[in-house]
């Protein structure tokens, strides 16, 4: 799926799980309110970085983000009840929201406010520093997508593609709040689910 000139290098990782402790993303439940580990825009920050444009603290932000590990989320959601999740990867926080609430049957609603961003990043794509992928992600969700009013730079950056991102689960609001608690910044209550049809809508 990926068509650029610069090399990649991939793994993959082969284990065992316990049947007892999956999640899926087909999991989440009406009334559910959503978790988001890691903050969004990291797209925005490596296209940043590559393009020379992104500041130092950004760049190690970004960095840091990557590089940590999604172990201790994943043991939070289980804890907290959570019977369905998926990783925020290369489709973005919409392109896996919607791919899960349509296997789950429900709709879910993002508190556009709520959804943490490392600091630099929304001048960054308001002055258009964002990656392909990104754009594509958005088009590909926007037949599901109610946008509330919202302009392009939210949209884009509630669908930037993620390169090692953080864990989106639903989870009973007070189980919710207290996972959030657990985790710490940037973890985030970032909205909250109903039933319905693969809906998103911000607001």
């Amino acid at each position: 799926s990926v068509d650029d000139p610069e090399p990649k290098y991939g793994l993959a990782v082969v284990g065992e799980v316990a049947p007892e402790k999956i999640l899926t993303n087909t999991g989440l439940r009406d009334g559910d309110a959503l978790v988001l580990t890691k903050a969004l825009g990291i797209g925005v920050a490596t296209t940043a970085i590559k393009r020379g444009e992104a500041s130092a603290a950004l760049a190690a932000a970004a960095v840091a983000s990557m590089t940590a590990s999604n172990g201790p989320a994943a043991r939070v959601a289980l804890a907290a009840g959570a019977t369905g999740a998926t990783d925020v990867t290369g489709f973005g926080l919409l392109g896996h929201l919607a791919r899960m609430a349509a296997a789950s049957g429900v709709d879910a609603e993002i508190d556009v406010a709520a959804v943490p961003f490392p600091a630099g990043v929304r001048a960054l794509a308001a002055a258009g520093v964002v990656p392909g992928g990104s754009r594509r992600n958005l088009d590909a969700v926007s037949p599901v997508l109610d946008d509330g009013g919202y302009g392009e730079v939210d949209r884009l950056l509630l669908a930037d593609a993620q390169t090692s991102g953080g864990l989106l689960f639903g989870a009973a609001p007070d189980r919710a709040a207290a996972a959030v608690a657990e985790l710490g910044p940037p973890a985030a209550v970032v909205g909250r689910v109903r039933s319905g049809t693969g809906r998103i809508r911000l607001r």
